[in-house]
Formats: C-alpha cells, structure tokens, sequence
C-alpha cells in the first residue's frame, strides 16, 4: 500500500476526465475526486459554472482544470487527454458530444479501454432526449415529486438533490466504477447511459413494493412516510422552529410520548394520559393525535427539545438550517463539516479505514492548472499560452452546456 493510497483515497492513480457542465457532472467529479481520483476538468474559455465565484464552488475542489475550445481548436487536446484516462463523463445533451469531435466512438478509438459516462436528465434516446430540462421535471414524470408535500397543497420540490444528485450523480458514479471494476479484470472500456429518470424511478423501488402489496396509497398525506403519519412527521415548536419525528418502531414510540409528556413519566406535567390517546394503529384518528401532539411540542423551543431528546432512542432531532448544521454536537464530533481554504464544507464521504480521503484541494480555477496538467499527463497540445489564462469571466446566471 503507497502513501499516495493512504493520503488520497482509495482511487488515487485513476485518471479522470471532466467535460465542464452544470449540475450532476460536477458533482459526480467532485465524489470521484474526493475518492482521490486524479480529476481533470476541461472548461470552456470563461468556463461553465454555476454563475457564482468559482473559488466558492465547492464541486471544483480536489480537481485541476485545464482550458480547452473545441469549437474553435478541435477535440485533439480533449482526445489526448482520453487517450491517457481511465474515465471521461460528459453532461452535454444526446450529439453535442459526437458534434465536437468527443463522442464515445472517437475517444474509445483512441483508447479502447476508457469508460465513457454520460449524464443527461432523460437519457441518449427516447422522445424526451432531445430535449432541455431540470431536476424538477425528471422527478415529476417519474413519480417521485408527486409524493413530497401536504395532501392539501402541491407537491414540494425537494431541491435539486432528489434528481440532479441522488438520481443523477450517485448513479452515473455508481454506473462508472462499475465499468471501471470490469476494466481492471479484463474487461473492455464501455459507455454508461446515466439518466436522472432512470436514477429517480430506480430510488422509488421500495415505494413501489409497497404500492403493490397495498402498503402505500398512490396519494399524499395518507402514508407512513410521507409527512402525514403523527409519529413520522414535523412539528412546529414554540420559537417558530421545528422538531422532526420519526418515532416508527413502538418502543421508540413510547419513549417519545414519555419524554413529550403525554405518558405521564416524562419531561413535564402530563397532559393527556396515555391510555387516552388515540391508537397510533388507527390511521383514521391521525389527525386528532398529531394535534394533541403538535399541541405539546409548541409549548417549547426547538432547542429546549433538542436538550430533552438528546439522549434518547424517541428519534426527535431539532431541524437546523445550513448554517446551524456544522455546529451539531454529533455531526462537529464526527468532523462531518470541515474548515478548508476559508470555506465551510461538507468532508468526503463514505469514510475508509485504509485510505482516507480528505479536501485536498480548493475549487478548481477555471483554466489554472493547464500547464500542469500538459506536463504530468504528456498532453503537449493543451499547453498554449492562450489555453491558460482563464480570463474571460463567466457569463450571469446559469450558463448552459454547448448545445
């Protein structure tokens, strides 16, 4: 085992090729390199980012970035590179790749054992592929938005981490070191077709199960897990804040009710003995028992909550917002954030006993790696003076992939 391994995470030594774009590309870069993957990014000059300062984008870290324009220069440098990858992801949709001159039959002709993986919303082919969308229309056709929200209400998008992230990332980087698994034992390099519907409706798979054995109702505010059941849900507290409840097993149930002091034994004056609620078995009468709940919980702050269900197994945690979450007992023990190049982030994760990941470096400056890069991996067409600078400044808004 080499101290390169130990430092950097278990894919230290594989090269990787990022395609710039928006959204689950870069984070897919972003896990691969935090895995210690050697991550290229190849940015168009003024780059494709989120429309923020690229020192802050925190999907640029652990990667190095070179420039290349393919529409003006050609796919030759983007070629090279893929000759000495093992991997390349592109975010473009269906043909914008092969149209540059970067498509899977020109970079697997260069290298035959590359992994080539694609992300896209609705796929490479299909009516849809064509065509533009976002997170919030690939999880609304696939079912999964229509279950999060109120059953009085529309459905609440959960951001973009549902698609763009879970469905889309996690599955194309799943789907690449599938690929690259059966690389290393003999196989052929081969394209991954990662679609964020497919993703999507492949998380869903328990829900559907569950429709089927007539578990789940194919309708909102109805079910275990999607808000309305009293002992899984969230409750506002007497600061304005929420507790968030999960209390699903009876034993843990139990507890909760104990410690909310519905039960007579708990952290306070009991206020409706236990034998008097209504059975949480009894889904007809959930509304009358999240009121008496919901009644209790606002006689207290969220933080005074907090303290009470500490060191409890009633499975009630305080909902905190992005700023608070770092400073979590637990999650600050654990070191789940971390403090790198000025900015508060996420650390790597999963975490491995034998290669350690970590935040090696900050976001990726568009284009300032280029002349390393031309060096270490013996690419002489990306080092032109012109290819470095990185001096055009990204466009306002949200730039898209070339089209």
């Amino acid at each position: 085992m080499t101290a390169q391994s130990q430092q950097h995470g278990p894919l230290a030594g594989v090269r990787v090729v990022e395609l710039a774009g928006i959204g689950p590309g870069p984070f897919a870069g972003m896990l691969l390199a935090d895995l210690g993957a050697d991550v290229v990014r190849v940015d168009r000059p003024g780059g494709a980012a989120l429309g923020i300062d690229p020192a802050r984008d925190l999907t640029g870290r652990n990667k190095r970035s070179v420039v290349v324009d393919l529409k003006s220069d050609g796919p030759g440098a983007v070629l090279e590179l893929a000759e000495r990858a093992d991997v390349l992801i592109e975010g473009y949709r269906p043909g914008v790749a092969e149209r540059l001159g970067v498509g899977p039959e020109a970079c697997t002709a260069r290298n035959p054992r590359l992994v080539y993986g694609r992300m896209t919303g609705w796929g490479q082919d299909g009516p849809l592929a064509p065509r533009a969308g976002h997170d919030i229309g690939y999880i609304a056709v696939t079912g999964a938005l229509g279950m999060i929200g109120p059953a009085d209400g529309a459905p609440v998008p959960p951001i973009n981490l549902l698609g763009d992230y879970a469905g889309g990332s996690l599955y194309l980087v799943t789907g690449v070191l599938a690929a690259l698994h059966h690389v290393r034992a003999g196989g052929g390099g081969q394209v991954v077709d990662a679609a964020i519907v497919d993703g999507t409706s492949h998380l869903t798979a328990m829900l559907h199960g569950m429709l089927a054995a007539g578990a789940w109702q194919d309708r909102r505010g109805v079910n275990l897990l999607d808000g309305s059941c009293p002992f899984y849900g969230v409750y506002e507290t007497a600061c304005g804040g929420h507790l968030a409840v999960g209390a699903l097993e009876p034993q843990f149930y139990a507890e909760f009710l104990a410690l909310l002091g519905l039960s007579g034994d708990g952290a306070g004056p009991t206020v409706v003995d236990s034998e008097r609620l209504p059975p949480r078995e009894d889904f007809t009468r959930w509304g009358e028992l999240r009121e008496i709940i919901a009644a209790r919980v606002r006689t207290r702050s969220r933080d005074e909550w907090a303290r009470i269900f500490a060191d409890s197994d009633a499975c009630a945690a305080p909902v905190l917002s992005m700023t608070e979450a770092p400073h979590h007992p637990h999650l600050a023990a654990r070191g789940t954030y971390v403090e790198r190049h000025g900015l508060t982030q996420p650390a790597p994760a999963p975490r491995f006993s034998a290669t350690p990941t970590t935040v090696r470096t900050a976001p990726a400056p568009i284009g300032g790696h280029t002349a390393e890069v031309a060096e270490d991996w013996d690419v002489p067409a990306l080092a032109r003076p012109e290819d470095s600078t990185g001096s055009d400044s990204p466009a306002p808004g949200r730039p898209q992939p070339p089209d």
